[in-house]
């Protein structure tokens, strides 16, 4: 997906690729570029968590940076963490578009200014409906949907939350879960607690292996793999709304 003169993006990668993710997909980079991706872009992978950051110098040559989800501590003090978060401040000085996506979203409130931490109320996982705020200021990245809509089912899976935007942040979603499901700074910023790119066989291939390594009850885990059968995420619309935020 590669043409040139055309627009040019990154996927800033906070995860280690599961086996299931090589084996199904070539990687989690290919599932953000199929969810996210359009002809006649460029799309770069730095592994951050792998201490791989892009040029400074070459900042300015991307349209746009997706911070991807971790099974890391947004709060946490690992020397990568702390490069990204020095990175995600270059940027929003810059006012270059930035997609947080669940530990990106997290680690993107911290980076300016915001409080992250472990959620009093545990573990989420499966599909959680996010209420859109009411009498929104306009923002350009809902405007083909038609009217906005009240709510929107995501797939989520973190036990950490942001407790605090950052100033000048605006809340847009919210759960019955989690006070901050959606926040954007200006038209540069957008953070998502949920991930939009995730297909049902990612989360519930991951709801095994936290089963497997003692993360999650089994009990928890028969509930999130019913809760999946019974109802589909609005994976279209969310997509939507992270193409246009990111391309608008």
């Amino acid at each position: 997906m590669k043409v040139e003169g055309g627009k040019r993006y990154a996927v800033l990668l906070a995860t280690k690729d599961s086996d299931y993710a090589k084996k199904v997909y070539g990687g989690y980079f290919n599932v953000y570029l199929a969810a996210f991706g359009e002809e006649g872009e460029s799309w770069d992978l730095f592994r951050v968590i792998d201490d791989e950051f892009p040029d400074v110098n070459k900042l300015q040559n991307y349209d746009g940076f997706v911070v991807s989800g971790s099974p890391s501590d947004a709060y946490g003090n690992d020397i990568w963490i702390l490069k990204l978060c020095l990175l995600l401040q270059t940027l929003d000085a810059m006012e270059k578009k930035v997609l947080g996506i669940c530990f990106g979203h997290q680690v993107l409130c911290r980076a300016l200014g915001g409080k992250v931490g472990k959620a009093y109320t545990g573990w989420d996982v499966g599909l959680r409906k996010v209420s859109i705020v009411k009498d929104l200021a306009p923002y350009y990245f809902f405007d083909d949907l038609g009217e906005i809509p009240t709510s929107l089912s995501i797939i989520e899976c973190h036990q950490d939350e942001v407790f605090e935007v950052p100033l000048g942040a605006e809340v847009i979603g919210f759960s019955d879960k989690t006070g901050v499901e959606m926040f954007a700074i200006g038209d540069h910023i957008l953070g998502i607690q949920g991930h939009p790119e995730y297909t049902s066989d990612i989360l519930l291939n991951l709801v095994d292996r936290l089963l497997s390594m003692d993360a999650m009850e089994k009990g928890f885990a028969d509930e999130v793999r019913l809760g999946m059968q019974t109802a589909e995420p609005d994976r279209m619309c969310w997509e939507r709304i992270c193409r246009n935020f990111l391309k608008g």
